[in-house]
């Protein structure tokens, strides 16, 4: 098994439709040991059957715009674990009203929300368990096609998974210095709980299984698979990547 004993912290399942449960579950298939955190009670209540099931060792409270609740847990992971082999940061967010139209009509305030929990998240967690890391560890996110080619209604959140890939680039020097890995993975459109508050995010399905080379849309086990190939060390000589798994599609012209 890739990940026998290894320790994987996952940011991001509210549900087993999120691309963070198919990766937790390829770690767990795999032989890692697994913990999750949760923004807010009501994505608790939803996470616990999660836990279960998986086999997750604890839960705990993790609001991204809070550096007091970012400290707050990583102590509790060091309290609970002594430190960290892998980290899973799926965590993206944009107003609703901000991801239809036209992006020049962006709010500030929804701008500042988007790149502060989809991108500077990344930053903040980086920080504060780069002490608990272990040499050889990977820190994992989570991208699409859109951060840098025009996907209608994506507008702020295009903009803020730009920023993450940028911040992906910079924390591989920042965390290599220690030995440890950061990459994204930009995955093709998934039915996630996130997805659906895209304007026309159904025809986006369409258009990739007309144009892709492979002619479907990918599942969270293709994406899970991917994070575990980078989680593991079979991925030993690779940071400051953007993966793609979307089927192809990216590779297509007009």
């Amino acid at each position: 098994m890739l990940l026998e004993g290894k320790k994987a912290l996952i940011f991001g399942v509210v549900n087993d439709r999120s691309i963070a449960y198919g990766i937790a579950k390829q770690f767990k298939e795999h032989g890692a040991r697994i913990a999750f955190s949760y923004a807010a009670d009501p994505i608790k209540r939803r996470l616990e059957p999660i836990c279960d099931e998986l086999g997750g060792e604890f839960m705990f409270k993790c609001d991204v715009t809070s550096d007091g609740e970012i400290a707050d847990g990583a102590r509790l992971v060091q309290e609970q674990w002594g430190d960290v082999d892998i980290l899973v940061h799926s965590i993206a967010y944009a107003n609703r009203e901000d991801l239809k139209g036209r992006f020049i009509d962006t709010s500030r305030e929804g701008y500042k929300v988007a790149l502060d929990v989809s991108s500077f998240s990344l930053v903040a967690l980086c920080r504060a368990y780069e002490k608990l890391l272990n040499k050889g560890g990977s820190v994992l996110t989570l991208s699409y096609y859109g951060a840098g080619k025009v996907v209608a209604n994506y507008n702020a959140m295009g903009v803020a998974k730009a920023a993450l890939e940028a911040c992906v680039r910079y924390l591989s020097v920042d965390l290599g210095e220690a030995g440890i890995r950061i990459n994204a993975i930009s995955a093709g459109p998934v039915k996630t709980m996130a997805a659906s508050g895209i304007s026309g995010f159904k025809s986006i399905l369409g258009r990739i299984e007309e144009k892709a080379p492979l002619h479907r849309n990918i599942t969270i086990d293709d994406v899970g698979k991917c994070a575990l190939y980078l989680a593991s060390d079979l991925s030993s000589g690779t940071t400051g990547d953007i993966v793609f798994v979307d089927s192809g599609y990216n590779v297509m012209g007009v």
